[in-house]
């Protein structure tokens, strides 16, 4: 039988969460900058002894980042919504990962499959489109890899075809199972050439 993706993806308004990340050096950066890139104003805080000079550089244009200049304590998961384990102790990530799952918050585990509830996905954008990419964390490699290809195939105007046809869709009339079965059609053609 073949293997199977059983995740499922969705897409979170991180401005209105409260994410926690352990960590200060380069996988935090790591997470932390994917994390902007994509919702500059989330609520983000980072919990270390020590951060990378580059972090700090980083982080200077977020505002809304802080910085906690020690070890992490249980303390820090309260009030979270999800929290991201990026150091090198993986004795403290499977304590975090129990204890956020005591509080039902949500954990990611860098290069720990087992002890993660989700995974960070490679991400695609052009203007409003955005495409997650999931290996179902065996190869972060080879979904880098299908991002760079996904990015030099949709085209950059492709924000010209999503407004135009926000446009048509609230012009349409009918039901739901109508402006549907138009928008399928007016679409079904589109094909990406370079």
């Amino acid at each position: 039988m073949e293997a199977q993706n059983k995740l499922f993806p969705v897409f979170l308004k991180l401005e209105q969460l409260n994410v926690l990340i352990v960590g200060g050096g380069n996988v935090a950066l790591e997470k932390v900058s994917a994390m902007l890139r994509n919702s500059p104003e989330a609520k983000i805080s980072l919990v270390a002894p020590f951060f990378r000079e580059e972090t700090l550089t980083y982080l200077k244009d977020f505002p809304k980042v802080e910085l906690i200049h020690r070890a992490f304590e249980v303390g820090d998961l309260e009030g979270r919504d999800m929290v991201v384990c990026a150091t090198d102790q993986y004795t403290l990530h499977e304590r975090i990962s129990e204890l956020a799952k005591q509080r039902h918050l949500l954990c990611n585990v860098a290069d720990t499959p087992a002890l993660c509830d989700f995974y960070l996905g490679s991400i695609v954008q052009k203007g409003d489109l955005k495409i997650a990419i999931s290996t179902n964390g065996k190869s972060p490699t080879m979904a880098k890899r299908i991002r760079a290809f996904l990015e030099d195939v949709i085209p950059d105007e492709i924000q010209l075809s999503l407004d135009s046809l926000e446009s048509i869709r609230k012009e349409l009339k009918g039901d739901f199972e109508s402006k549907i079965k138009a928008l399928n059609e007016m679409t079904k053609g589109l094909i990406f050439k370079k």
